[in-house]
């Protein structure tokens, strides 16, 4: 089931944070880094985040994907996060998530997300949503990501 995550929960702010790290490790591995970054984010910057979270939640209360948002600009939706428990890759979770983001913000004219050019079921997914490519730039580690455009 898929509900808002609230950041007062300290279990639920702690499996995000392992959540995190573990999709940043796998994303890292199959866009070819040799050396993972490391995340600055502690549990209590992340209680403190102004995005908006969603989770797939079991009924035992685990974490399976989540998924952030923040509204940059009026009408513009960034996906700030998109990520799944590595052992529940391919079920589904990452796209009703992104399908819950899509169908529960109907004021929004722009979604947008970034993504690793490399990361190809990233890429896919989103495309399968109908983001177009806006424009591609390099980060970090020499990592070129795809900033990607779905208009509400």
């Amino acid at each position: 089931m898929i509900s808002n995550i609230s950041l007062q929960d300290l279990d639920m702010v702690e499996q995000v944070w392992l959540l995190q790290h573990l999709a940043f490790r796998l994303e890292a591995s199959a866009i070819g880094l040799t050396q993972i970054p490391h995340l600055p984010e502690t549990f209590e910057s992340l209680s403190q985040s102004e995005e908006t979270f969603y989770g797939e939640i079991t009924d035992d209360g685990d974490l399976l994907g989540a998924i952030a948002v923040a509204e940059d600009s009026p009408g513009r939706l960034m996906i700030t996060r998109l990520m799944v428990q590595p052992d529940h890759l391919r079920k589904g979770i990452g796209s009703r998530l992104l399908r819950h983001v899509l169908e529960h913000h109907p004021h929004i004219r722009h979604f947008m997300v970034n993504a690793g050019i490399r990361n190809h079921p990233a890429m896919e997914l989103y495309q399968k949503f109908g983001f177009d490519p806006v424009k591609s730039y390099m980060a970090d580690l020499g990592v070129e990501l795809l900033l990607m455009q779905r208009d509400g």
